[in-house]
């Protein structure tokens, strides 16, 4: 290894930041750093470009961990070294980051959660039109799972880039990965300069499905975050497309005739919302009246007190006077 082949970082930097030891790699990071901000002071910006391409593509293209270990150690060092300045850097920075997380080792994806929280705790808010590609390496994570954060702070991030994979990861085979994709759902439904309303209709299917998970704290937040969506329709019908999501309700609506608790409320839930569905759709609902009348009518048939709460929301259905 020579020193042309790494400029401008010089063989000895190079060595100790891929050592095994981490106050080696600690040290070798801290003359990085300072590395950065000289050529920041002096307005040398293609130097900068050049040391981000040999750690983010020359040194994290080796299939050895403690090189990509390294790698990630001088990318987080450029960032703390530029400042705010990272900011014109970010897609440079977060990409090898993220594709770290696909690691096999786990020492490497664990750096590299360490890496992305330190560059976003820099970054912030100009690094919100990356974040899906950051929630995507969050999620991979949280499966491992490796707890970690990150706050949204402005309304720079680009939600119809975000609903796709928040609706994969509800999807998911993991508990982790469900639980961390339905908290994102409640964290982001929490702030009123991310709607996720006219979205729903990506989100409901897979909400629906949650309510039948066998792990109780997982499926309470998925109650809790129905009633809050439904509250809110309730609140602003014109936000919601009501021939999008009936199907889906009207299917969630129909269960075979024995069920276990979990599928009682999923059922009961389903036909909640139809009701409310019907209330305020009003004529909107009458080319989907047939489903409706398939899913609520069986239940009236209901006698056992397992399923007398479903009885009792379909007693109290108004959707023949509104259809009429």
């Amino acid at each position: 290894m020579t020193e042309k082949d790494y400029a401008p970082l010089s063989s000895a930097c190079v060595r100790g930041l891929c050592d095994k030891l981490y106050e080696k790699r600690k040290f070798a990071g801290g003359e990085i750093e300072k590395m950065v901000k000289d050529f920041n002071d002096a307005n040398n910006s293609s130097q900068i470009k050049k040391l981000i391409r040999v750690l983010g593509q020359d040194l994290m293209s080796s299939t050895n961990p403690n090189v990509k270990n390294g790698a990630l150690m001088g990318l987080s060092s450029v960032a703390v070294g530029l400042g705010k300045g990272c900011e014109a850097h970010l897609s440079e920075l977060l990409h090898p980051m993220a594709a770290c997380v696909r690691e096999g080792e786990s020492r490497v994806r664990y750096l590299a959660a360490e890496a992305l929280f330190n560059v976003l705790k820099i970054a912030r808010s100009a690094a919100l039109p990356h974040f899906p590609l950051v929630f995507d390496a969050l999620a991979r994570l949280a499966a491992d799972p490796e707890p970690q954060d990150i706050v949204t702070e402005s309304g720079e991030l680009e939600v119809s880039a975000l609903v796709p994979l928040l609706r994969e990861r509800l999807y998911a085979r993991g508990a982790c990965a469900r639980q961390f994709a339905a908290g994102w759902v409640a964290a982001l439904d929490a702030l009123p300069a991310l709607p996720l309303l006219p979205h729903l209709r990506d989100l409901l299917d897979p909400l629906l499905h949650m309510l039948d998970e066998p792990h109780p704290e997982i499926r309470r937040m998925c109650e809790v975050q129905l009633n809050e969506f439904l509250r809110s329709i309730k609140k602003d019908p014109s936000q919601v497309d009501f021939q999008a999501m009936i199907n889906i309700l009207i299917t969630h609506a129909q269960s075979p005739e024995e069920l276990v608790q979990r599928e009682v409320w999923l059922q009961l839930t389903a036909i909640s919302w139809i009701k409310e569905f019907v209330e305020l759709a009003g004529r909107g609902m009458l080319p989907y009246a047939s489903g409706v009348l398939c899913a609520a009518l069986p239940c009236l048939a209901y006698n056992d007190d397992a399923r007398r709460s479903i009885l009792c929301s379909c007693n109290s259905y108004s959707a023949a006077p509104i259809f009429l």
